[in-house]
């Protein structure tokens, strides 16, 4: 299966909220024909009803895939209603948190290609990263196949294991706010030192915003881009052996708010 049978078939897209309308419009962007989607949604917004695909009109017969983008919580209410479509021919991808392989089997049957994913907010610029992970029915094409849906809104990996999920989590899932909470303190920072507060955001963002961007570009690693910046005794040096420090530095605290996300993904995907 390719996008070109995507756009033959039909895609199935059940919820469209913020990741659903990012998705969408990645689709639409990516040449997919509005004709060949499917939304099910029992709020549409204005903007998704100018789309010009189907809204709450029925199911195709054998949709090439199903995107499954409701909140965990609504998935009991959900799924019912693409059950006729599971079986084999269809294959479903899901963008739900916390809703593990073995949820869809039962739903759907263990015969139904099914492909997990984990995005994160950046989805909404196209700047987003999803984990990929594949039941024992999703074949190589079924993979590849989401991950050119994924990549619509934008990077892209593959595990290994299904239990890599609450790391990924932990990491790229929750990450974003990390990165905001870090724009919050750093910009609170600036203003204790005298700075006003609408300069001291405009700072923060673009310091974070660049020095994300850099670490991207960059055929150096963080860690040499750190050293890069750090003068010997200068003012760089000086805040990194406060946030470098091993008892009460950013390592430690990093790695205990990694591991709560992981440990609290974990208890959810459990129910």
């Amino acid at each position: 299966m390719n996008m070109d049978d995507v756009a033959r078939r039909g895609l199935v897209l059940l919820g469209c909220g913020k990741m659903g309308s990012a998705l969408l419009d990645g689709w639409l962007k990516g040449g997919l024909p509005a004709a060949s989607v499917w939304v099910l949604d029992p709020a549409p917004s204005d903007r998704l009803q100018k789309t010009g695909v189907h809204i709450n009109a029925g199911l195709p017969d054998d949709p090439a895939v199903a995107l499954v983008a409701v909140k965990p919580q609504m998935m009991g209410d959900a799924l019912p209603s693409m059950q006729a479509l599971g079986g084999g021919g269809t294959l479903f991808v899901s963008v739900a948190a916390g809703t593990p392989l073995a949820r869809f089997e039962a739903a759907f049957g263990a015969a139904t290609p099914i492909v997990r994913t984990m995005p994160n907010t950046p989805a909404a610029i196209g700047r987003g990263i999803s984990a990929l992970i594949g039941n024992a029915a999703a074949s190589a094409d079924h993979i590849a196949l989401a991950e050119a849906l994924m990549g619509a809104v934008g990077q892209t990996v593959r595990l290994d294991h299904e239990a890599q999920m609450d790391a990924v989590t932990a990491v790229s899932g929750s990450g974003p706010a990390y990165v905001f909470h870090l724009i919050e303190t750093l910009a609170a920072a600036g203003v204790a030192q005298g700075l006003a507060p609408d300069l001291a955001m405009a700072l923060a963002k673009a310091t974070v915003g660049g020095a994300g961007q850099l670490a991207e570009d960059s055929a150096e690693d963080p860690a040499q881009l750190r050293r890069n910046v750090t003068s010997p005794n200068g003012t760089t040096q000086a805040a990194l052996e406060v946030l470098m420090d091993g008892e009460n530095g950013l390592p430690k605290l990093m790695a205990r708010a990694v591991a709560a996300a992981a440990a609290r993904s974990e208890e959810l995907s459990r129910g």
